[in-house]
């Protein structure tokens, strides 16, 4: 794995990049680290903060539980926490709860006894048409826990 600090004027575009796009202000920061980790996958890390970028996808890193919780997020079933953990998309039968989103936005996916983050997705539909729904697919998971970003992600550190 390859890893390098990017230019104050690369970490700037970056970090403006991803506050547009999660509609949450990122502080200003020094030595941002890319760790490229595949061809389309790299670990961002810096002061606090560790973003997962897969191919144009910016996502907070799972481990980053301060940064999650303000993304909205969509609370599951028990029965549904180990398809998740495999990479399965979310079904609209494994979603007890959820809050407002739109579609193909980010969304939290949290299990419901413990509250743990289990994956981050993107939202293929919104809040209001989820709640007609019956079945169908949600959310399209792309970072989960113990998906290989995670595996990687726990052996990088500041």
């Amino acid at each position: 794995m390859k890893s390098n600090l990017i230019s104050k004027s690369e970490t700037s575009s970056l970090l403006k990049t991803v506050s547009e796009r999660w509609g949450i202000e990122i502080p200003k920061m020094k030595n941002v680290k890319v760790h490229q980790i595949l061809d389309d996958a790299q670990i961002i890390t810096g002061d606090g903060i560790k973003i997962l970028k897969v191919e144009d996808d910016y996502l907070p890193f799972l481990s980053e539980t301060e940064m999650l919780k303000k993304f909205p997020a969509v609370t599951v079933d028990m029965g549904a926490v180990k398809f998740m953990c495999k990479g399965a998309n979310l079904m609209r039968p494994g979603i007890k709860e959820f809050g407002e989103f739109e579609k193909d936005k980010l969304v939290c996916i949290v299990e419901e006894s413990q509250h743990k983050f289990l994956a981050v997705g993107k939202s293929l539909v919104s809040s209001s048409e989820l709640e007609s729904m019956e079945k169908g697919e949600v959310i399209k998971n792309i970072h989960y826990i113990s998906d290989r970003f995670w595996e990687t992600g726990k052996t990088i550190y500041d």
